[in-house]
């Protein structure tokens, strides 16, 4: 890995860089029994940046986390706190080891030394920590699996311990564009073929399903997460349609709702729906999902027969821009470009009052008006608001 001083000032000034960063390295000094520990370590000594910042203390962490910040959640059974530093998260957690009563439960956790706390961690290149003084502490072969870009487990029994690090797996492989060394990739397969996955809850897949999709490459950690076998069955990449679709969602739209979304077209509406609801994937998103995955060629067909703004304007309202964006990909790419990037937007200048005033009653009359005059701005047959009113009174 080279110059491990000259590494480890790297790792410093990527910790640096992190929001709340600087404040809390000032505040801790040259504590000796206080390490930085897991991604930011393996990011700092890759050259990226680091995302989070977590540390590792030899006694409580409340106290220390105390003395940074505002403290925010505690979980005493872990042993870790999450505290603000200015709006910055910084985790803290007591230095630990940890045992499994059966496969899949949540670990029964006790105090441990820093090399216990390393050998605990789902993977080996997230099992590295360095002091404040420079030091870098690794679990053995850390080291060299960093270097070689490979993601191996500190176990056998890692993933029947906490079957979640599969999708962890996977979304790591996509992320760092990491190998998966061979003996990790058959523990994996393994522990998925024997069902590893039915002894974790739903909500804890589901959490981890939601953390894949807000990666920065969606599409790959899905992808990663198919080859693994982690996806149901008849859901699978489409990695050219997503690419397309990807193209025309705006910035307010979701990338992994969409990516999945893509993923799910073949999947009948039913079990996906079951599927969604067995992981506990909020309402919001799952109708979205759904929404998305099941509507995608009725819209695009809706928005190919499209002729007027108008008409496009119909077909697409109310529906989300990932829906959209997905029906646009499947043929009519410049209907749904149109909606998204102009026609969503377009608002009436009048409003009920003004037909009140004109002696229409509220109600579904009201509400047709209206639409007519929306249609006739959308099409440039009402420029201005005489022109809005005009129209609605037609």
């Amino acid at each position: 890995m080279g110059d491990t001083a000259g590494m480890s000032a790297d790792v410093f000034a990527a910790l640096r860089a992190l929001p709340g960063g600087a404040v809390v390295l000032d505040r801790l000094g040259a504590r000796e029994d206080v390490w930085v520990v897991g991604g930011a370590v393996r990011d700092g000594l890759l050259g990226r940046p680091a995302k989070d910042l977590d540390l590792v203390v030899a006694g409580d962490a409340a106290t220390l986390a105390a003395d940074l910040g505002d403290v925010r959640e505690v979980h005493d059974r872990f042993g870790t706190v999450t505290v603000l530093v200015g709006d910055a998260p910084v985790n803290v957690a007591t230095a630990r080891t940890e045992t499994y009563a059966a496969p899949g439960a949540l670990p029964d956790v006790r105090p441990g030394a820093l090399e216990e706390d390393l050998a605990r961690r789902d993977f080996s290149v997230n099992a590295m920590a360095i002091d404040l003084a420079g030091g870098l502490h690794a679990a053995p072969g850390a080291q060299e699996d960093l270097a070689a870009r490979r993601l191996r487990v500190l176990h056998d029994s890692s993933f029947t311990d906490d079957p979640t690090r599969l999708w962890r797996l996977a979304r790591y492989a996509a992320r760092l564009g990491f190998a998966i060394e061979e003996r990790t990739l058959e523990l994996a397969k393994a522990a998925i073929a024997d069902g590893a996955l039915a002894t974790v809850s739903g909500a804890r897949i589901g959490n981890e399903l939601a953390l894949a999709l807000n990666e920065p490459e969606p599409l790959a950690a899905l992808a990663a997460a198919h080859e693994l076998g982690l996806l149901p069955a008849g859901m699978a990449p489409r990695r050219g349609l997503t690419a397309r679709a990807l193209a025309l969602l705006p910035e307010d739209g979701h990338p992994g709702i969409l990516a999945l979304a893509a993923c799910s077209g073949a999947v009948p509406e039913p079990r996906l729906r079951a599927w969604l609801d067995d992981l506990a994937v909020a309402a919001r998103e799952r109708d979205q999902l759904i929404a998305a995955a099941t509507g995608a060629e009725p819209l695009a067909a809706a928005l190919e027969a499209a002729q007027r703004p108008s008409e496009i304007h119909a077909a697409a309202r109310g529906r989300q821009p990932e829906h959209v964006a997905l029906a646009g990909a499947l043929g009519p790419e410049q209907a749904a470009r149109d909606w998204l990037e102009r026609l969503r937007d377009v608002r009436l200048e009048i409003s009920g009052d003004d037909l009140l005033a004109e002696g229409i009653p509220p109600g579904p009359e009201m509400g047709r008006r209206l639409d007519r005059a929306l249609a006739a701005k959308l099409d440039g047959n009402a420029p201005d608001r005489a022109a809005e009113l005009s129209a609605a009174r037609a």
